[in-house]
């Protein structure tokens, strides 16, 4: 169990780093742990300015978690990068066009979690 807690930590970190890398905007990770039968252990949260910066933030979370030998369990996108999911089962990262992530609400809707926000 501990293993799998410090490897959760590891993998939550580089995803941190691979975000600010591409300077992402309004960094937060939402904890779950203490809510009941969430999809996910953390929500890590993030928007771009552009399509461009969504998927340069998206592509960098892949291949920062691929060289580390962090294999997501699914990946999605949707029509023109304004919403992209990457999946680690215990960490869930949303990469967000900014207005997309206004209309979508994440951090209201998991308002109970503890966030911690992440500065460049």
């Amino acid at each position: 169990m501990a293993k799998r807690k410090k490897a959760t930590a590891d993998l939550h970190q580089l995803i941190i780093d691979a975000i600010l890398d591409k300077k992402g905007k309004e960094l937060v990770s939402l904890d779950l742990r203490k809510i009941k039968d969430t999809p996910s252990d953390f929500f890590i949260v993030t928007h771009g300015d552009s399509s461009t910066q969504v998927k340069a933030i998206f592509d960098s979370v892949l291949e920062k978690a691929r060289e580390n030998k962090q294999l997501p369990y699914r990946t999605e996108s949707g029509k023109g990068a304004e919403w992209m999911i990457i999946d680690f089962v215990d960490i869930t990262v949303h990469v967000f066009y900014r207005e997309k992530r206004d209309f979508y609400a994440l951090e209201e809707l998991w308002s109970d979690a503890k966030s911690t926000a992440y500065s460049n």
